[in-house]
Formats: C-alpha cells, structure tokens, sequence
C-alpha cells in the first residue's frame, strides 16, 4: 500500500460526489510534507475584457472528477512518486488588486519555503508576476516557457502597471528571467504596431507565433526548447487562450486560429526532463464555457504538468507501448 495521497477513485464514490477538490485528492492548509501541491487564486480583477476568472478555480476542480491517477500515454504515475494534495485557494482581496499581488508572493512563498512545487489554477495572468517574484527569491532569476495567445509585455493598462496584459513586463522588470532561456509560444491575432511581439525578440526571448505551429506536431520545437533551457530551473505559464476558442471557448479574451488541444499536450509532456519548479493555467472563465470543456481541458493539462514534474519516471509498460 502506497504512503503517498491518491485521488479519490471512481468505484470508491460515483465521480460526481464526493469531495470538490483538485482530482478528488485530499486537502491540507498549507504545503508542509508535500511534494507538490495544487492551488487556486481566484481572481479576475486584473482582466481587461471577459471577466468570470474568479470562478476558475472552482470550475477547473470540478471537471477534475473524471481524471484518473494513471498515464496510460506516457506512463507515468505521479501519485506513486510524490506526495500530492491540494491546499485551497490564495485568500486575494478582491478588491485591490496591488494588495492581491503581495498577497499572492507571500502566500506562494510559504509553498516554495515547505519545499513543494506549485500547481497553480487561475485566475487572470496577472497572478504570475508575483508566483516568478516568488521563485526568483528562492531559485534566482528563472527560465521560461509561455503559451499564451497574447505577449502579455505592456507597459501599462489604462495607466496601471499591474494587470493580466502585464506580467512579463513586470517580471522582467524585477530580474525575474533568463531571457537567453525564455520561450513564449501562441502568439497570434491582430495588433497595435508591427512590432507588438519584438519587445521580448528585442530583449533575446523565443516567441514562437501560433502559424509556426499550423498544421504540425509541436513535439520537434519541444525538443529544441529543451535543449535550450538544459537544466535551468524553468516555470511554465499556460493560458487557456493559447488554444483556438473551437476548444476552449470560456476564457476572457479569444483569438482565431490558436493551438489545438493535442499540440497543448505535447508542449506539456515536452517539459518531461526540465527541472520545473512550477506551473500555472490561467484565465479560465466558466460563464463563458457552456458546456465545462475548457475547465476540463484545463485540468487535464495541469494533470499532465503534474506527470512532468521531476521525480515522476515516464515509463510505459510493455502493454502501453506495443
């Protein structure tokens, strides 16, 4: 019998019942003896069009039922390698959005002093400046990968600095990258200037436009991201708008002609060997998902950041691989 938590499982309790945590795993206050840890920022104050990502978190854990412990892809097993639960929600205050993002720096802090990775459910983007102050703190200045639709690198918003359009700025701003090991991935849409996506070029990122990715496996660029990164601690930041709104159409602020749901999941297996020391998904906004399939595939993508994190062996068997 394993002395690590596991998912509550199906033949246990019908998959609609009970508890409403991250796959049915067991809750905790705070990060202490874990592993890794799955959390929640409700939040939407810093959003500029759509709002309704307050609600992610909770949504995201719902649609988490059906998930179950085993890779049957890659075969890996997290909850048979590292101690997992998820320890609720960062207390923002929702009315001050300053004030949320030194609540949210602290409060991640206190995650990465008990030793744990953070699984963080959002939540509007703004949330990942303070979550790359936080890891810069402990681990110094940090590689990157972004999946987003947007570069998410204003200046400011209707005079604000802090903002979902502004994380990366700020980020990079406080010492936060690698900016030789900082790939975003996505990008696409319409613009204010030609230039909208050079500032990070500019400053020696990767930005890899959403049409680079038309019509091919993302599993080569993965490849390349690896070897660039090599063994830097690196963060992932994936937002649910990265993919195109034919799969995930209950986010804030969509755009045409995005990634599709299996390049999503090859960027994730792609971080297999990094040395990942967190992982966000952000800007899930249920009001606009009808039918609970950008929460689900929110959480099945923040499942398989979990079976990549380091220490989870991907290891098919004979079975899975034949």
């Amino acid at each position: 019998m394993t002395r690590f938590n596991q998912p509550l499982g199906g033949n246990q309790m019908p998959r609609f019942g009970g508890p409403g945590s991250m796959m049915r795993l067991p809750v905790q206050d705070t990060a202490h003896g874990l592993d890794a840890c799955f959390l929640g920022v409700p939040m939407d104050i810093g959003t500029s069009n759509r709002p309704g990502t307050r609600l992610g978190p909770r949504q995201i854990r719902d649609e988490s039922r059906m998930l179950r412990p085993y890779n049957m892809a890659t075969g890996a097993a997290p909850f048979e390698h590292l101690q997992v639960a998820d320890i609720g929600d960062v207390p923002i205050n929702t009315f001050d959005l300053k004030k949320s993002v030194a609540i949210i720096e602290q409060h991640l802090s206190g995650v990465l002093e008990a030793g744990a990775i953070p699984l963080t459910l959002g939540g509007d983007h703004t949330l990942t400046w303070p979550i790359l102050r936080a890891m810069t703190a402990r681990h110094g200045p940090v590689a990157l990968i972004h999946v987003d639709a947007h570069a998410d690198i204003n200046d400011q918003m209707f005079g604000e600095r802090e903002a979902h359009g502004t994380p990366f700025r700020r980020a990079w701003e406080d010492g936060c990258l690698q900016d030789d090991r900082v790939v975003q991935i996505g990008l696409r849409g319409t613009g204010y200037a030609p230039e909208d996506f050079d500032w990070g070029r500019d400053k020696g990122w990767r930005v890899v436009q959403a049409e680079e990715c038309w019509h091919q496996s993302l599993t080569p660029l993965m490849a390349e991201v690896r070897a660039q990164i090599g063994d830097a601690p690196v963060y992932l930041s994936f937002d649910i708008d990265s993919l195109d709104p034919a799969f995930a159409p209950g986010t804030g602020t969509v755009e045409p002609g995005g990634l599709n749901i299996w390049q999503a999941i090859e960027i994730v297996r792609g971080c297999a060997g990094l040395n990942l020391v967190g992982c966000d998904l952000v800007e899930v906004s249920p009001p606009y998902d009808t039918s609970g399939n950008t929460a689900m595939v929110a959480a099945s993508l923040l499942y398989e950041m979990l079976c990549v994190l380091p220490g989870v062996p991907q290891e098919k068997t004979k079975t899975q691989g034949e």
